[in-house]
């Protein structure tokens, strides 16, 4: 049942604070675990995602083909499976089935939390941001879960609404999680935000979808391993120096890696100067999915090292 799940049980906390119709401002931060692993939902939302009208994304299996043997490390060994598991044991519908239905069950606690909001009276004076931490593959670039450079790990969903924001609206324009904390300061009247933050306020946008960004969006995973994303490109640069270039206009899906064709050289430069130029050490103890690339050039994944040759975990 729905009301066994914990998310359920989290809506169940904010409807009951909501209730209480908080009369001083307030934040309230919901945060879901859905969808996440172990992809579990009622028969509900498995029922809306019947399998044989199931549209499942667009993967290729010969998509590493391209890819620097770098982007394997980031997901070196992981319990999340590969697409080869997926194929061999025939659970690619399955996966991406119950996937939505989680996605769809989370839809309908979110919506509870809006509702209670509403009655409340308080809705049209609450400012509300909805995001994930992260994206999740599905098979895309051969791989399911996260850690990876790539649009299904980075993107997520970014939504904003409430006072003084434009309704309806749509932003094309790169954005960063960072970006929240100042946004809520700006859009709240905060005097007490630092002047040194590494974020950018999305008012502008929030108040005009087409106004300009200063900055592209920027990922990074470990040290090294970074990733610029504009409207029009995707760049990467490993920490061994290898690369990857896609035209997100032409290659949505990021087939097409075209970091080695010279003609980007100008391209890849111009991205790459929005790099850390000092990115910071991992913390002392850091184990857990921690990919490190030592002075010598040997790679370590969870502090063990990987040989030169060896084969990728699941795959080769």
């Amino acid at each position: 049942k729905d009301s066994d799940q914990l998310d359920y049980k989290t809506a169940d906390w904010a409807v009951n604070e909501l209730s209480q119709k908080p009369k001083d401002p307030f934040f309230m931060a919901v945060g879901f675990f859905r969808p996440h692993v172990p992809l579990y939902a009622s028969q509900e939302w498995f029922d809306l995602y019947p399998e044989e009208s199931l549209i499942l994304p667009p993967i290729r299996r010969d998509d590493r083909q391209d890819t620097p043997r770098f982007s394997w490390y980031l997901h070196w060994s992981l319990p999340e499976p590969r697409l080869k598991f997926l194929d061999e044991s025939k659970q690619v519908k399955n996966k991406v089935r119950s996937y939505l239905a989680s996605v769809s069950f989370m839809d309908s606690q979110v919506g509870r939390v809006l509702d209670a909001l509403k009655e409340s009276g308080l809705e049209d004076n609450t400012i509300i941001v909805c995001w994930s931490d992260h994206g999740y593959h599905l098979g895309e670039k051969e791989i399911t879960g996260k850690n990876t450079l790539w649009d299904p790990t980075t993107r997520v969903p970014l939504m904003f609404a409430g006072p003084g924001i434009s309704k309806g609206a749509r932003c094309g324009r790169p954005a960063e999680l960072l970006d929240i904390y100042p946004t809520l300061a700006e859009l709240c009247g905060l005097k007490s935000v630092p002047q040194e933050i590494e974020g950018l306020s999305l008012v502008p946008q929030l108040k005009d979808a087409k106004a300009a960004r200063s900055r592209p969006a920027m990922t990074s995973h470990g040290p090294g391993n970074d990733s610029v994303r504009t409207e029009t490109h995707r760049y990467i640069r490993y920490a061994d120096g290898s690369e990857e270039l896609y035209d997100i206009r032409k290659d949505p899906h990021e087939f097409k890696n075209l970091a080695s064709d010279p003609k980007t050289k100008k391209l890849r430069k111009k991205l790459a100067a929005y790099f850390p130029k000092n990115p910071a050490k991992p913390v002392e103890g850091s184990n857990a999915r921690l990919i490190e690339r030592k002075k010598d050039g040997s790679v370590y994944w969870q502090n063990t090292l990987i040989e030169k040759d060896a084969k990728i975990p699941e795959y080769e």
